[in-house]
């Protein structure tokens, strides 16, 4: 379990190490060219494969995409089912395939209402890459980031009533449903759109946001890139000034440069 990012500064890479993304801009591109909507969510999942790619071979450890929230079950019923055919289609024709490149399942959200058939797909995908050490993959599926607050809150209360008026953020960390995986470093929305829709409300307090006109089904290794271009141009302090974050990082660079000389007290004693 990690410690929240406002309790302790988490370390600064210049590669993130965790990158959640709203993937956002599928029907668009289908209307766009005349297509229907399901055809965008197809080709969005050919962008999904090729964004995995590209976090595993930038060493990128955690990648968390937003699939399908729980506002989404508003959409015209004939594309949720097709969503749901594509996600039930993904798991059992990829799962496979993250096993082979050593990249570990997780699925977050509510989703016993994609019925039985998925659920036992999720489980056996997550037991079989469970041990997967190159890259974490969460797909969040009828995921809100209010329900999650809500089902952390309500599992803590009852597993442990006696602590009722003195929780801290500690006693709820392992409750909430990203709770194996640090916060993100970077969140990335496609589409145009800037606003975080219900995704991660608590784990992205302290993350860095990146918004791109870019429709998901267009989006690559070579936007990933920009992305965490931008990122390395951002300053994270955590609630410090810059004259603290500059100093923490020259007493970072001294440390790492101190060279370990034999004691000479040794030598004299042999």
């Amino acid at each position: 379990m990690f410690t929240s990012s406002t309790h302790a500064i988490p370390e600064t890479r210049a590669i993130p190490r965790h990158v959640a993304i709203i993937m956002d801009g599928n029907g668009r591109w289908a209307k766009q060219r005349f297509m229907p909507r399901i055809a965008g969510h197809r080709k969005g999942a050919d962008a999904v494969r090729a964004a995995v790619r590209a976090c595993a071979e930038r060493g990128i450890e955690y990648l968390t995409l937003f699939a399908f929230s729980s506002e989404n079950w508003r959409r015209p019923a004939e594309e949720v089912s097709m969503l749901k055919q594509l996600f039930r289609s993904a798991l059992e024709n990829e799962v496979a395939k993250l096993h082979e490149n050593n990249i570990r399942l997780r699925v977050i959200g509510d989703i016993a209402a994609f019925g039985e058939d998925i659920v036992r797909l999720v489980r056996e995908g997550e037991a079989l890459t469970a041990n997967n050490t190159r890259l974490t993959l969460t797909i969040a599926a009828n995921y809100g980031g209010r329900w999650d607050l809500l089902q952390a809150v309500n599992r803590l209360v009852t597993e442990h009533p006696e602590k009722a008026g003195r929780y801290t953020e500690a006693d709820l960390a392992p409750y909430l449903s990203m709770h194996y995986a640090p916060e993100p470093d970077l969140f990335i929305r496609t589409g145009g759109e800037q606003r975080i829709s219900n995704f991660l409300l608590w784990q992205l307090a302290y993350t860095e946001f990146y918004f791109t006109d870019l429709l998901w089904p267009d989006f690559n290794a070579v936007a990933l890139d920009k992305a965490i271009e931008s990122y390395q141009r951002r300053e994270r302090r955590f609630g410090r000034t810059s004259e603290q974050v500059a100093q923490a990082a020259r007493e970072a660079a001294g440390a790492s440069s101190v060279v370990e000389l034999p004691d000479p007290r040794q030598k004299l004693a042999s």
